[in-house]
């Protein structure tokens, strides 16, 4: 099964395919009171590293016409290294839909070239107002703009919801960021979609106007974006292989 095995139909406006819960039975009162006592006598110290959630788009990277919004919430490793976790929407029963890592260009530029033709850079999204920390005054979130717009990101995501799956199904498919040329640039009504929900002004009035004057990369690597030049994208398919085994089974 690939990434790609299904033809989906057009992405909502919303930016998934279905609000649907996933199959399953109702949660029971055991297991709400072991969430409650666990909650109060555990420290999810990974989760609570996360400090930041930003909202932008993203797009699959074997056709670009399926576009999804997207929540990062984000926890920094150090100041080159950010991971984050992605859901389909800020709610409480948002579905986790894969996984990004952000470096910045430096480690970047330390990868090897097979590895950077996976990798997506952020100057275009951050410039035009698409990736923006949700209800942070731009005051305040302008010097980590700044930095975002240097660094490349890569987004794994494990739950295509914008073709409806009520499950994570199938291989998980490469995504890429938003870019100023066709086909990458991001539906007009998803953005206006996102901005009306999160309140959010990403236009040349708002984000978009506030960061002209940003500072941006002095080059984008060309093994990222890697579709731009080459017009070829990634796809993930999942095939029977030989098991390596360095000791007998049972």
């Amino acid at each position: 099964m690939s990434s790609s095995d299904q033809n989906p139909a057009p992405t909502p406006a919303g930016g998934s395919g279905s609000s649907a819960p996933p199959p399953g039975r109702p949660t029971t009162l055991s297991s709400h009171v072991l969430d409650v006592g666990a909650r109060a006598m555990q420290a999810l110290k990974p989760v609570d590293q996360m400090k930041q959630h930003a909202c932008s788009f993203a797009l699959y990277a074997h056709d670009l016409s399926r576009q999804v919004e997207v929540h990062h919430y984000v926890s920094r490793l150090n100041q080159d290294v950010l991971q984050c976790a992605v859901y389909d929407s800020d709610k409480a029963s948002a579905r986790l839909i894969g996984v990004e890592y952000i470096v910045s260009d430096g480690i970047f530029e330390s990868l090897p070239p097979e590895e950077q033709k996976l990798w997506h850079s952020h100057a275009y999204e951050v410039k035009a107002g698409l990736w923006t920390d949700v209800g942070v005054p731009e005051t305040l979130q302008s010097s980590e703009m700044a930095r975002m717009a240097k660094t490349y990101g890569k987004f794994w995501c494990t739950w295509q919801v914008d073709r409806g799956d009520a499950l994570p199904l199938g291989a998980p498919a490469l995504m890429v960021s938003p870019q100023a040329v066709e086909p990458g640039r991001v539906r007009a009504e998803l953005v206006r979609g996102r901005d009306e929900r999160c309140k959010v002004d990403s236009s040349a009035l708002g984000l978009k106007g506030a960061r002209v004057e940003m500072d941006e990369p002095e080059w984008i690597h060309p093994n990222a974006d890697y579709w731009r030049l080459h017009r070829k994208g990634f796809a993930v398919d999942i095939t029977p292989t030989e098991m390596k085994r360095h000791a007998p089974f049972p």
